[in-house]
């Protein structure tokens, strides 16, 4: 409740102060989702207020965007998802606090887009401005004519948000043998040494829109670093030890998007050096670690027939210098589709994403229909649909979930 009381004081000090030079909008939601099992259980009961504020004078302004997730029978998550103030000069833009710093050319796919961290706690199913994360940042944008300079520090490392264990979207390494635990390692501490730093340069032209990036980071996602426990007299391990650990990342790599008669052309790409993957060891056992680099980078399509908007693209991971005894491909390929197309007047909209692991032939759908009601309110339906290859026996990132098959209702008001 005392959370609660300083958030209301807070939206009360700032509109008092000074209500006719603060924004002030938003959006309140209801949602939810039943699983097409037997049982028909919930996927998710929420109830969110979103709010926005901003101000602006005339070389400064401020935003902040606090949240409140509530969820029947447990405390309220209440957040702050950005909160930042911006300084304005003659050819130089300066943006400092918790941000959401948004780059590259991809639809649903992070390449360039990684100085945001990611909230998977609900896999890939929530809005994207939910899955990005704020992160406190310094960051300093160059206008020198059609070209932009952007560079961003990040003083402390944010990583991946991963859904916990008892989560119907935790994925957990599965082991034949008892696994301990040990976090010491995962926490990277707060000091300079141990900042983020991206450097991008974008132009824009009647021709083509072009990025190029760079950086130097903590990869989000850890590496399990795992010992097998040895009984004296027995070679085989009795258990396994996991320690999970960030290790530091260098990458480049730069976006491009340009239209050619109506038909717009898009692609993607990074270069990613320091990576640890899992690789099996001499019993069989996927616990040692191989340090490559590799490549992710997307080639994409968008344009419409009419009324109708489609999209394509296709993703690509190579791992170079590779060894037959890494867990994962060589090369992972994958595909997204998009149809959208809006009837009476733009008032329903329908749409059709899906992502498609060429690798292991497994999938997600998810169509939606989107009925503006009134100004401000509208009604989403959809589905979240999981395809599982039951003829192989790695069910690929999608098919991992082939039960969690679920169907949902979002009621939704802007103001």
């Amino acid at each position: 409740m005392k959370r609660i009381s300083l958030l209301l004081l807070g939206a009360m000090f700032f509109t008092g102060i000074n209500a006719q030079d603060l924004e002030i909008n938003g959006y309140v939601r209801t949602y939810l989702g039943v699983h097409t099992n037997d049982q028909y259980d919930y996927s998710i009961n929420q109830n969110t207020l979103d709010l926005r504020f901003r101000r602006t004078a005339d070389y400064v302004s401020f935003f902040a965007n606090p949240y409140v997730y509530q969820y029947p029978n447990q405390p309220l998550d209440i957040g702050l998802r950005e909160a930042y103030l911006d300084l304005y000069f003659n050819s130089l833009d300066l943006r400092l606090g918790k941000q959401e710093i948004i780059w590259g050319k991809a639809d649903g796919v992070f390449i360039t887009d990684i100085v945001s961290s990611k909230d998977l706690s609900e896999f890939l199913l929530r809005d994207f401005d939910e899955i990005r994360m704020g992160i406190t940042a310094a960051k300093a944008d160059l206008y020198l004519g059609d070209n932009t300079l952007e560079l961003v520090w990040i003083p402390s490392f944010m990583p991946t948000l991963f859904p916990d264990s008892t989560s119907e979207w935790s994925r957990q390494p599965a082991f034949s043998l008892p696994v301990t635990i040990d976090e010491s390692n995962r926490v990277v501490p707060d000091r300079l040494e141990n900042s983020e730093v991206f450097f991008k340069f974008s132009r824009m032209s009647s021709m083509m829109d072009l990025e190029l990036m760079a950086g130097s980071m903590w990869d989000d996602d850890p590496t399990f670093h795992i010992t097998p426990q040895i009984t004296p007299g027995n070679p085989a391990p009795t258990g396994l030890l996991l320690q999970p650990e960030h290790h530091r990342l260098t990458l480049a790599g730069g976006s491009f998007s340009t239209e050619l008669n109506g038909v717009i052309l898009r692609g993607e790409g990074a270069y990613y050096q320091g990576k640890q993957f899992m690789a099996e060891n001499s019993f069989g056992l996927p616990i040692d670690l191989m340090e490559k680099d590799y490549l992710h980078y997307l080639i994409g399509t968008d344009f419409s027939i009419g009324q109708t908007r489609l999209s394509a693209q296709f993703i690509q991971r190579i791992i170079f210098s590779y060894d037959d005894a890494i867990v994962e491909d060589e090369r992972d390929n994958t595909m997204t589709f998009l149809i959208n197309r809006t009837f009476f007047k733009e008032t329903l909209t329908l749409q059709l994403f899906s992502y498609i692991g060429l690798n292991n032939e497994d999938a997600l759908v998810r169509p939606s229909a989107t009925y503006d009601v009134a100004d401000g309110f509208e009604i989403l339906a959809g589905a979240n649909l999981f395809v599982k290859n039951s003829s192989s026996d790695n069910p690929g990132l999608f098919g991992y979930y082939d039960e969690n098959d679920m169907v949902y209702v979002k009621v939704k008001y802007s103001f």
